[in-house]
Formats: C-alpha cells, sequence, structure tokens
C-alpha cells in the first residue's frame, strides 16, 4: 500500500533515551527530506497539500523531537540541544544524510542541525524562521495569541492561528481556512497535544535564540549547504526582515516573498512553494 500523510502508520525508532514518533512515506528514489514544526506542533500540523507533494517524487519523514506530542521525554530548553536531539533521530533511522525544511522554530533547529552536525544535512530549506539574535516580533497580539493556535482551542484557536499565520487580506484568511480544513483531514492515528513541559521548554529556547551569541549572525557565514530562504511579506511571528538577514549571510542562500501573506506563506501558496521548492532540490 502506497501511503499519504493522512494514511501513514506512526511509527517509533529509540535513540539516546528518547522515543522519537516519525511517519515516513513518499516515492523512495533520493535523499528523504525531514521536516522541522512549528511552536508546539507535531505532525499533524503540516499541510498534505505539501507533504503529498513531496511525497510524489522523494521519502517523506515527519518526527516530532524529544518531548513533542508523542515522542517520549522532555523537551529541551535550548535550540541546540533540539538540534542534537534531531540529529540522534536521523542517526537512528540509519540515514547517511537528509535534505532539511525547517519552519518557524523548526527553522531555528535546522540551523543548529546543520552547523552542530553539517554531514548530515544535504540541502536546507529555511521557511518563516530567522538567524540567531534575530529581531523579535512586535505586534501587539503576538503575546496574546502565541500560545493559543492549538485546535484543542476551538474557534479561538482558529482565530488565533489565521491572525498570527497570514495576513488581513480576504484572501490570505481564506487560504488560512483553507489549510486550517486540510490540516484536520487525518481522523485516526492523530498526535496527542504538546505538553505544557514542551511549550515552557519551547519558550525558553526561544528567548535564548534571541541573545546575542558571538559575532551577531556570524555563525551564518558556517552554513555551506545550498540554502532555499521562503517568507510572507508580513510575517510578524519572525519578522520578514530575518528572512532577508539568513539570506544575506549564509553563503549559498536564495530569498523567495510571497505577497499578501505572514509566517506561513507556504500553507498559503502550496504549490507555487511546491514548485520553488522542486526547482532548488533538484537543480
Amino acid at each position: 500500500m502506497t501511503h499519504t500523510h493522512v494514511t501513514a502508520p506512526t511509527q517509533f525508532v529509540e535513540a539516546n533515551g528518547i522515543r522519537f514518533a516519525y511517519r515516513r512515506f513518499g516515492r523512495d528514489t533520493r535523499e528523504p527530506l525531514l521536516f522541522m514544526q512549528h511552536f508546539r506542533g507535531g505532525m499533524d500540523h503540516w499541510d498534505p497539500a505539501i507533504t503529498d507533494g513531496f511525497a510524489m517524487d522523494r521519502p517523506v519523514i515527519l518526527f516530532n523531537n524529544a518531548g513533542v506530542a508523542s515522542s517520549s521525554g522532555e523537551t529541551p530548553n535550548t535550540v541546540d540541544a533540539m538540534g542534537d536531539y534531531a540529529a540522534d533521530f536521523v542517526g537512528a533511522l540509519g540515514l547517511s544524510h537528509v535534505d532539511v525544511l525547517g519552519f518557524s522554530i523548526g527553522g531555528y533547529i535546522a540551523q543548529a542541525l546543520t552547523l552542530r552536525h553539517p554531514a548530515l544535512v544535504k540541502r536546507l530549506m529555511l521557511v518563516g524562521t530567522g538567524p540567531r539574535a534575530g529581531e523579535p516580533p512586535t505586534d501587539p497580539k503576538y503575546s496574546q495569541y502565541g500560545t493559543s493556535t492549538d485546535p484543542g482551542t476551538g474557534e479561538t484557536g482558529l482565530e488565533a492561528f489565521l491572525y498570527l499565520f497570514f495576513s488581513p487580506s480576504t484572501s490570505s484568511q481564506a487560504a488560512g481556512r483553507a489549510f486550517w480544513e486540510r490540516r484536520h483531514l487525518r481522523r485516526k492515528d492523530i498526535d496527542p497535544p504538546s505538553s505544557a513541559q514542551a511549550m515552557k521548554a519551547q519558550l525558553a529556547a526561544i528567548a535564548e535564540w534571541r541573545e546575542v551569541r558571538g559575532e551577531r549572525f556570524g555563525e551564518l557565514k558556517r552554513i555551506a549547504q545550498p540554502t532555499l530562504v521562503i517568507n510572507g511579506n508580513r510575517d510578524i511571528m519572525v519578522p520578514t526582515i530575518n528572512s532577508f538577514t539568513l539570506s544575506q549571510h549564509i553563503p549559498n542562500a536564495q530569498l523567495i516573498i510571497y505577497p499578501d501573506s505572514g509566517h506561513a506563506s507556504h500553507f498559503q501558496y502550496p504549490d507555487l512553494f511546491l514548485a520553488h521548492a522542486r526547482l532548488f532540490l533538484d537543480r
């Protein structure tokens, strides 16, 4: 049976004391594409239009890092430690290298993985994210809505999600609602919500990531992998200027900014994102 985002079974692998939950599906023809999710997000928070799109011509691996949703253990409170756990997971699968897509805090973790374990990462995609010591969010509702985007919060969660991840325009809000429907297509074998411990630890990790360490943006010069940076023109979660900073300091990076969109521009324009990502990954 050929599995999809909706049907792929949850599997588990153990490494460094953690029982990692993951799902793998797609054509086994090239390097797997490893997905790293946003704040509090698990495997069910991805867009099937994107995951199934990639799976048409490559293996897709979704996973929950240490302490997140259905994975065991506690979530660490630094991005570096999260990157090390991700390396443990890749190693436990017996993979020598992967392509990586990191979204939001997942983009922070993807950078840490690449910097600390460079041999594991072949190509890097950074979506709706930013560098260490980047510009912080300034929107007045960021703190109010930031912890309210879980599906379990009902209409309040949807309101917060649409505000933080999409632009206020009618078309962007409609795209957000369409994504919300797609992301709930999986009805069986779904993740539990991430714990309060995971949320607290991720908040601490985000705060630590915003601190300057050494030369500001200096470590980005050490990312040698081809890198694609993507964002919306109105990201209020990780302000869009941070994507420009990534593209300026990573030596082999290119930048795409989508119009009339926010933090989740790839969920708003899944077909366009897939086209751009495939060009990047296949070149």
